[in-house]
């Protein structure tokens, strides 16, 4: 989902840079709550962890150029539900830009785009698993249904996100809005697959159960609210 150089330029990238305050601000805000209601070291190891997974993501795994951007696998709905809102936020933040620093410092000057458009759908997809998923149910009962949500609405997100940047930087042209079009009909496909990738990594957590407890996944796990 990288904005692709020149997609937006001159003066209209400084929304971008209002977004992405206003993006990390809440961001920020997350992570302060967790502190509060957990604690400082939680919050670390999991957003390091997280980090190194989007990272990965975006470095490792298979990505492909299609129309207005690329086609990533970026598993936000699994890291929100494994480690939570605050480290997902950060890990998404943070393994962006070290693979924008010294793998792809052309992308820098997009990072405010690329940023706003991982994080709003991540923060709207956290509000969503509240009605989603009963108070009574911890993450690791899950259904493919449930999942299948989050994803629509975390994956779609970040389609419309993309879709808009386009449109402000280039336009409503045919071409743009080809453009726009094939990208986000490639991009949905990963809706498909993210819930099959949650689920089995949280029947892999229902199956080690020691790590219930632990500092480095969320509470809800395991849990119930």
């Amino acid at each position: 989902m990288h904005i692709e150089p020149g997609l937006v330029d001159g003066t209209k990238i400084l929304l971008s840079y209002a977004t992405a305050t206003a993006a990390l601000a809440y961001t920020a805000k997350l992570a302060w709550d967790m502190v509060r209601s957990n604690s400082v070291q939680a919050l670390l190891l999991r957003s390091v962890v997280a980090t190194a997974l989007v990272f990965a993501f975006f470095e490792v795994f298979p990505h492909h150029p299609v129309g207005v951007s690329e086609v990533h696998l970026i598993l936000g709905t699994t890291l929100l539900l494994i480690f939570g809102a605050a480290p997902a936020a950060i890990g998404l933040a943070a393994g962006l830009l070290v693979q924008s620093l010294f793998f792809a410092p052309q992308d820098l000057p997009q990072y405010g785009m690329n940023v706003t458009t991982l994080l709003v759908p991540l923060f709207a997809t956290a509000v969503l698993a509240r009605r989603v998923i009963p108070a009574d149910m911890a993450y690791v009962d899950l259904s493919y249904a449930q999942t299948f949500k989050l994803s629509v609405a975390y994956q779609g997100g970040i389609v419309l996100w993309v879709g808009f940047w386009a449109i402000y930087g280039h336009g409503v042209g045919a071409e743009n809005l080809a453009s726009i079009g094939s990208f986000g009909a490639a991009y949905m496909t990963v809706v498909l697959l993210e819930p099959l990738i949650d689920l089995a990594v949280l029947a892999a957590a229902k199956s080690w159960r020691r790590l219930q407890g632990s500092a480095v996944l969320e509470r809800r796990v395991y849990q119930a609210a």
